[in-house]
């Protein structure tokens, strides 16, 4: 028995040798690329204390190191220049081989909603049909972060799709466009591969994507970091969380009372619940800024033909959350702005004739309603429109309930939780550099991301121990045009952004000339792609090409008018229309500005007003929604500027 015993022992350990394998982050995966010409660091676990050797094909070099006591190894490997397809080699004993790796640029992709934009899906892209059809690309490379939050710095990484996907009309659809758009305009242009590791979110504050131990380093966040750290464990906080909002739910919603969706029944009369119509926001319907909870309803026929068959109910993108009913039945749920809504309802609740809809929709800030297409679908493709006239009716106000308590285990604007859970795991993946496109949601502390910002900049560059470059989209204009001079918080917020270009190797895209009033998700991310990508042609990769707009340089008075001076004139200072320039605003010393005449002579500005005999100070597309029209010759679009420092609406 004793002898038996000893062989079983034998034969486990032996198991455990052979099963033994190198395990890699997810971003080390086949299909990746991998930066050219550097010292690539890869690193994973092994089992303890074992010898682990990386092979590279192109030069058939082997790396060693020894796996540390809990398993952890790291090494570098030398690459060339941009090629491929590579292999690359691992083992601990076992062999692991990734294959179809390519050497190129990596660009990190981050920031908010428009930058996590898809090229299909919620935001609509323009043209997006034509661009997936063409999306053929084997030499451009996609890596998707998934949606993760910690309020710890995380090691591990949750990755979409396991690993780098080649760019292809089926893995582009849910890629960002706004990275997709750079990526392909540095392949053609530089022709390598390139590498996109898409990480954001929408709806963040730039203060979720920088570390604590940064930071903390500025008084509005020190004490706030401190309680992040002291915060419960992920568990805790979710139980929390789920118990308060059940007693936020039986308190403002009697349609929700213990759960029970009395809203959702087919036998309530809504005769008197008021009408809105979808696709559509609740805001252009008249309930203004609308946060809080509202149910909608609507009924539609079910043919004969359908009874006993699942059907695919399609509700686009829900701003922010749903919980959706068919019948008084729940058929689905989902939290997110940005997710799409496809739910399949089973074939044994689909019945003939009226069918009764009911969705819950919570709105935690911004905007609410549903923007995109509504339908049901058929197993044969039959489709009945869901688009018309809905019932709704308010169930709480947040503006008059309070807001509904946050999930503050999954919130991704808890200061740092993006940074732990979405970047640092990426650390020390060799990368070229990063571009970024964030800043609505902290528009109304503009003066604070004067600081913020570039903190950003300093704590990854830091992280990744090099100075690379970092580019960053300008917001475009959004809201109501104004037809006086006023103050702006996207004014102040474009101002710090412009003023983050005194951080050496940065570079901003300018866009704004391509916004929309009612939609704060500009639908031409192929230019702002292409503007990212002139930044990077010129500053990067070296080519003499113009990559900015004119850039406000200094003034001069000079008696009833101001004189202005530009950077980055090429093919010198033009109007977008050949008419007159706009957006030029002029004051004196009684701060009240005046819309101006604003005259190119060379590669200056004379602005001028009779209103203002004496002026002090210009500003030009200083708007929530500007109407201006400065360009260069290289068809690029000024900044929006101020001559002026004098106290903003955000300033403390």
């Amino acid at each position: 028995m004793k002898n038996k015993c000893m062989l079983v022992a034998a034969l486990l350990l032996l198991s455990g040798t052979i099963s033994a394998k190198v395990v890699l982050p997810p971003m080390f995966s086949d299909n990746m690329v991998l930066q050219q010409q550097a010292d690539a660091p890869i690193w994973g676990e092994a089992k303890p204390m074992k010898a682990v050797k990386v092979t590279t094909s192109w030069d058939g070099k082997t790396y060693e190191t020894l796996a540390d006591k809990e398993g952890r190894w790291k090494l570098s490997v030398r690459t060339p220049e941009a090629g491929g397809p590579y292999e690359l080699t691992l083992t601990d004993g076992q062999k692991l081989v990734l294959k179809n790796v390519m050497i190129g640029e990596v660009w990190i992709c981050s920031g908010q909603s428009n930058m996590e934009m898809p090229l299909k899906g919620w935001g609509k892209v323009l043209d997006y049909e034509k661009e997936i059809a063409a999306a053929n690309h084997p030499n451009i490379r996609l890596l998707h972060v998934e949606h993760v939050t910690s309020t710890q710095p995380e090691t591990d990484i949750k990755i979409r799709d396991n690993g780098w996907q080649v760019c292809s009309l089926l893995t582009v659809p849910e890629f960002s466009a706004t990275a997709y758009f750079f990526g392909r305009e540095i392949s053609e242009k530089q022709n390598v591969p390139v590498g996109l590791i898409h990480t954001s979110w929408g709806g963040t504050n730039v203060e979720s994507w920088i570390s604590g131990k940064v930071l903390q380093e500025m008084p509005d966040f020190s004490k706030v970091v401190e309680d992040i750290r002291a915060m419960s464990d992920k568990a805790t906080m979710k139980a929390d969380y789920l118990k308060a909002l059940e007693a936020w739910n039986n308190r403002v919603d009697e349609g929700f009372a213990a759960g029970k969706p009395v809203r959702a029944e087919v036998s309530l009369d809504d005769k008197a619940w008021g009408k809105l119509n979808f696709p559509g926001m609740v805001d252009q319907q008249g309930l203004g800024d609308f946060d809080g909870l509202i149910w909608l309803r609507r009924t539609v026929d079910i043919p004969a033909s359908w009874t006993g068959k699942k059907v695919q109910l399609v509700l686009g993108a829900i701003d922010d959350n749903d919980i959706t009913y068919w019948n008084g039945r729940e058929v689905g749920r989902t939290d997110g702005y940005s997710v799409q809504r496809n739910y399949t309802v089973p074939g044994k609740l689909v019945k003939a004739g009226p069918l009764t809809l009911a969705i819950r929709v919570t709105d935690t800030g911004g905007g609410c309603g549903m923007p995109d297409e509504l339908y049901l679908r058929s197993d044969n493709g039959e489709q009945i429109s869901l688009a018309g006239e809905w019932k709704y009716q308010i169930a709480a106000d947040a503006r008059k309930e309070g807001m509904f308590p946050k999930d503050m285990s999954e919130d991704p604007n808890l200061p740092t939780s993006l940074y732990n859970a979405m970047i640092h795991p990426l650390v020390p993946y060799s990368i070229r550099g990063a571009i970024w496109y964030q800043g609505e949601n902290n528009a109304s502390r503009a003066y604070q991301y004067r600081e913020l910002f570039p903190l950003v900049i300093e704590n990854w560059r830091k992280d990744w121990g090099q100075d690379f470059p970092f580019y960053f989209v300008q917001l475009a204009i959004f809201m109501q045009v104004s037809p006086n001079p006023v103050d702006s918080d996207w004014a102040e917020l474009r101002e710090a952004q412009a003023r983050t270009l005194s951080v050496a190797n940065t570079g901003m895209a300018v866009i704004i000339d391509k916004g929309d009033a009612n939609d704060i998700h500009p639908k031409d991310k192929q230019a702002v792609g292409h503007r990212l990508a002139l930044v990077a042609r010129a500053n990067t990769y070296g080519e003499q090409i113009p990559y900015s707009g004119p850039v406000y340089r200094s003034y001069q008075v000079d008696g009833d008018k101001i004189i202005l001076s530009f950077d980055h004139t090429d093919g010198g200072l033009k109007s977008s229309d050949g008419k007159a320039l706009q957006g030029f605003a002029i004051a004196g010393r009684d701060h009240k500005f005046h819309w101006a005449k604003a005259e190119i002579q060379g590669d200056k500005i004379v602005v001028s007003s009779p209103e203002v005999p004496y002026p002090v100070a210009v500003r030009y597309a200083w708007a929530n929604n500007p109407v201006c029209n400065l360009y260069n010759g290289a068809g690029l679009p000024a900044s929006p500027f101020r001559t002026d420092d004098w106290k903003g609406v955000t300033q403390k």
